[in-house]
C-alpha cells in the first residue's frame, strides 16, 4: 500500500492497569491526545469535552460567534480532532442538546415518579423546568432558530417535543381525573412552555424561590387548576 503525508495507520498502545488500546497516528507526527483507557472511553470523554466547552463559549457569545476552533481550543483539543468527531459545529451543537435533553428528561421522570397526583406532577414540572440554569436556551447573540440550518431547527424543535409531550401527559391525566377542566392541548402546552422559557429565573434568593412560586401558581391558575392558589414548599 502507498503511503501520503497524511496516511493513517494504527498502533497499540499499553497503560498502567494492563489495557490496551488503537491509537490512531498521523504520519505527519501529530499525537491526538488520549483520554481513557480504551477506544470508547476516549470518544466518549472527548465529546464530553467537546460538549463542556460549547456550553461554556455559549455563556460569554452568541452561537455564531464561535467557531469550531474556539470549541476546540476550550476543550485542549487538537482542532484536527475535533472533526473525528463532528464535522461542523451545528452537528457538535445538536449533539449537545440530544445529549443534555436526554439527560434532563431521565431527572425529570424520576422526579414525577415520586408523586402520583396530576396536580402535583405539574408543579414538579414547573419547578424542573424554571431549575434550569441559563444555558444555550438564553445564550447572548441570535436566537439559535435564526443561526442553525433548516435541518438543525427540525432536529431542535423534535428536542422541544420530547419534553413537551411530558407536559401533554400530565395535563391529559388532569383533565381524566377532573383536577383541570377540559382544554386544547395543542394551544395550552405551547403557551405554558413559553412561560416557562420566555426570561431565566433570578439567580439570587430570595427573588429566585419567589419568581418560581409566582410562576407556578400562574401556570396552574391558566389551567384551571383547583389547587392552585397553594404553592408547594421549596425545597
Amino acid at each position: 500500500m502507498g503511503s501520503s503525508a497524511h496516511e493513517l495507520s494504527l498502533r497499540a498502545v499499553g497503560f498502567h492497569d494492563g489495557s490496551v488500546t488503537l491509537v490512531s497516528k498521523w504520519h505527519d507526527s501529530s499525537m491526538p491526545k488520549i483520554l481513557g483507557s480504551s477506544l470508547a472511553e476516549h470518544r466518549e470523554r472527548t465529546r464530553d469535552a467537546l460538549f463542556a466547552a460549547l456550553s461554556s463559549l455559549m455563556s460569554e457569545r452568541g452561537f455564531d460567534a464561535i467557531s469550531l476552533a474556539d470549541i476546540a481550543a476550550r476543550a485542549g483539543i487538537g482542532r484536527t480532532a475535533v472533526y473525528n468527531h463532528f464535522p461542523d459545529k451545528e452537528t457538535l451543537l445538536l449533539a449537545f442538546i440530544e445529549h443534555e435533553t436526554a439527560a434532563y428528561l431521565a431527572g425529570l421522570q424520576d422526579s414525577l415518579a415520586q408523586v402520583s397526583a396530576p396536580v402535583e406532577q405539574l408543579r414538579v414540572y414547573v419547578r424542573q423546568q424554571l431549575s434550569l440554569a441559563p444555558s444555550y436556551h438564553f445564550a447572548p447573540g441570535p436566537d439559535l432558530r435564526q443561526v442553525v440550518s433548516h435541518e438543525g431547527l427540525r432536529n431542535l424543535r423534535a428536542h422541544v417535543a420530547e419534553v413537551e409531550s411530558l407536559l401533554r401527559d400530565i395535563l391529559t391525566r388532569a383533565i381524566e381525573a377532573g383536577d383541570i377542566p377540559e382544554q386544547d392541548l395543542d394551544a395550552v402546552v405551547p403557551l405554558v412552555h413559553s412561560c416557562l422559557s420566555g426570561r431565566p429565573a433570578p439567580l439570587e434568593e430570595p427573588e429566585r424561590s419567589a419568581f418560581a412560586e409566582t410562576t407556578e401558581a400562574f401556570v396552574l391558575r391558566a389551567v384551571g387548576a383547583s389547587a392552585a392558589v397553594e404553592p408547594a414548599p421549596v425545597a
